[in-house]
């Protein structure tokens, strides 16, 4: 039974500004949250940080997990607020239904492949060499897209296959007394349902003295609709592209707000 659990952390305590620095000590706490060790089962997890003096992280686990360890030594023991929520995924799993639409948010790491990147780091560098020496052909790199033209049109490819699509964002009416265009005017499409509403590269080793690792990362928001529930449930379950355990690929779904909804709320 897959859980999703949200931890809050303390930005301001020693042992939280460590973790929140570094994915890789983080992804190991996360891990550690688990009773079964070594941990062999998928864990997804998401850092949400844009709430001022709080940091949030949220978890996908194939069994139900403890985080007294992360609330003790990086959260807010005692506090309201300060103890972790832990929900049964299976409910959200079981709604999932083709045609229906729900909102999302996606923290991904966009990149694509390439023989030859054009400004080769140090390490890339080395291993065209090496290549070069044996004769062998190169097994390619993974180069992160820098645009947020790039990074959209990288998750559009992968809609399919994780079973939903973008529908077009939702045009605004005009106001009232103002006219629509004649039928035969040709608009430009609004495009599809979806933002970046934040890009980082993160920056960190995995032990003390090793090499650096770089990572470019892309936040996404917007609007979905499942086309194959069946897909879209591994995707929650996998994740949606590379570097997981550094915090990346786990997409979470919310009900979207109707317009009476919003009249009532």
């Amino acid at each position: 039974m897959p859980y999703l659990s949200k931890i809050s952390l303390n930005p301001r305590r020693r042992a939280a500004v460590s973790l929140l620095s570094n994915p890789h000590r983080l992804h190991a706490a996360v891990l550690s949250g688990l009773a079964v060790q070594p941990v062999t089962e998928r864990v997804l997890w998401r850092l949400e940080n844009n709430r001022p003096h709080q940091a949030e992280v949220l978890v996908l686990t194939e069994s139900r997990p403890s985080w007294a360890h992360l609330v003790e030594d990086a959260g807010w023991p005692g506090a309201d607020g300060g103890d972790p929520l832990i929900a049964d995924y299976t409910p959200l799993l079981d709604r999932l239904a083709y045609g229906r639409e729900f909102g999302f948010r996606l923290t991904a790491n966009p990149v694509h492949n390439v023989l030859a990147p054009a400004r080769p780091s140090e390490h890339q560098a080395a291993r065209l060499s090496e290549g070069a020496d044996k004769g062998s052909r190169p097994r390619g790199f993974r180069v992160a897209h820098r645009t947020v033209a790039q990074q959209v049109g990288w998750l559009l490819q992968r809609c399919e296959r994780h079973g939903f699509t973008i529908p077009d964002a939702d045009v605004t009416p005009p106001a009232p007394g103002l006219c629509e265009p004649a039928a035969d005017d040709r608009k430009p499409s609004p495009g599809p349902a979806v933002a970046v509403v934040g890009r980082d590269i993160l920056r960190f080793s995995k032990r003390k003295g090793g090499p650096r690792v770089t990572l470019s990362t892309a936040t996404f928001e917007g609007r979905l609709r499942v086309t194959d529930p069946d897909a879209l449930r591994a995707g929650l379950l996998g994740g949606i592209g590379p570097a997981k355990g550094y915090g990346q690929g786990l997409l979470t779904l919310a009900p979207l707000r109707t317009t009476e909804d919003e009249t009532h709320g």
